[in-house]
């Protein structure tokens, strides 16, 4: 049986190895060239761990990953620490550790553990027909290839999702934009074993660690979308957006690469039931696209690869049957995570003023067992719990 995989990002090496591990032969087809990840850095929470970990690549994670120990809240315009609380009661009871990990990095991983010489790069598929044997993929190129089924990975503007569920997808602009990237370590900014968060006006500044003595950073600004703005103007923008706020903030707007800062305007896109139709499934982005408001979206793409290799090896009523069977798996639980970051975004961003202002009030209070709890009930939710 063979499968045919289209995107070569994280969800689609990650079904590519999930599936070889279970014993299908697989054929990966990227529509880029060069593949030039979208944002810095990547939370993995335990529940995308554990995935990692089933695909045999534990032991590099841990290399990539940085070390987060603590969690900290801080007010935006003197800096004082509003509630900080280890993270080791989380991996205690979920049974293992989260890894922010820069993105080209844990591309690199795949991509290596897979062989990057397999990838077809340089193949954008413009249509797809399946028949009672297999698919078929067409390409820009004038090329094809055909193979029992297809796992569509080929992201948020995905060309073969119309085709799985009747219609299109129209993206909801969340209503903030986020820029990223990566900078050194500074104990001066944050503790380089904590996940650092500044809090205000409905803006944040936050920073993790990863490996090479790094930082990872994102600013998110509540703004309407389609602004003038892009690298040339990082630095001015941030300034302007931060004015007044703490000395820990303009000295990480300081030290950072214009020239490697990404700016994105977030969206997502309403959850939908099909994530199958006949031998073609939609996987990651293409079947679940998500604000990174709760650090999942990556994470529920190392899901949907386990539990669809699982599921084919497991079942033996054929592969339209296997692939309902993954439909039915994932549908609400993805559509569970896109709604709760969707929610999360609201309060953190000032979409609701009010849910944000009480926000501020709790995290005062906040011992660590709220935001925990919350953490514990989403990564337990995942198939390896």
């Amino acid at each position: 049986m063979k499968a045919i995989v289209i995107g070569g990002g994280i969800g689609g090496m990650c079904a590519a190895l999930a599936l070889e591990k279970s014993g299908y032969q697989t054929a990966v087809y990227e529509a880029v060239s060069e593949i030039k990840p979208v944002g810095a850095a990547i939370s993995i929470w335990p529940n995308g761990v554990k995935c990692l970990n089933y695909l045999g690549l534990g032991a590099p994670l841990r290399a990539l990953g940085g070390n987060m120990a603590w969690m900290a809240y801080h007010d935006f315009r003197q800096g004082e620490r509003l509630t900080r609380f280890s993270l080791q009661p989380l991996v205690e009871s979920v049974g293992e550790r989260p890894y922010p990990v820069a993105r080209a990095d844990l591309q690199a991983m795949l991509l290596n553990h897979y062989g990057a010489q397999r990838v077809h790069f340089g193949k954008r598929v413009s249509h797809i027909e399946q028949d009672g044997d297999g698919v078929t993929a067409w390409f820009t190129d004038g090329s094809e290839a055909r193979g029992d089924f297809l796992i569509a990975a080929d992201g948020t503007h995905s060309v073969i999702r119309p085709q799985v569920t009747g219609e299109p997808a129209e993206r909801r602009y969340a209503g903030y934009v986020n820029w990223n990237g990566l900078v050194a370590i500074d104990d001066s900014i944050a503790p380089a074993d904590q996940w650092t968060t500044f809090v205000g006006e409905g803006k944040r500044v936050s920073l993790m660690p990863v490996s090479g003595n790094r930082f990872y950073f994102f600013f998110d600004v509540p703004l309407p979308k389609g602004l003038a703005e892009d690298r040339s103007s990082v630095r001015a923008d941030l300034t302007r957006y931060f004015s007044g706020w703490a000395d820990p903030v303009q000295q990480l707007i300081a030290a950072i690469d214009p020239t490697t800062t990404n700016r994105i305007e977030i969206h997502d896109i309403d959850p939908f039931p099909t994530l199958v139709n006949g031998r073609v499934a939609l996987l990651g982005d293409a079947g679940h696209s998500t604000t990174p408001d709760i650090g999942q979206g990556g994470c529920a793409a190392m899901e949907d690869a386990v539990v669809l290799a699982m599921t084919l090896q497991t079942h033996s009523l054929g592969i339209e049957d296997a692939l309902r069977r993954y439909q039915a798996r994932r549908a609400a639980r993805v559509a569970d995570l896109v709604l709760k970051a969707r929610k999360r975004c609201d309060v953190t961003h000032g979409i609701e003023p009010e849910a944000t202002r009480a926000w501020y009030q709790e995290l005062k209070q906040e011992s660590g067992e709220r935001i925990l709890n919350g953490m514990r009930e989403t990564i337990l939710g995942g198939p390896l719990a």
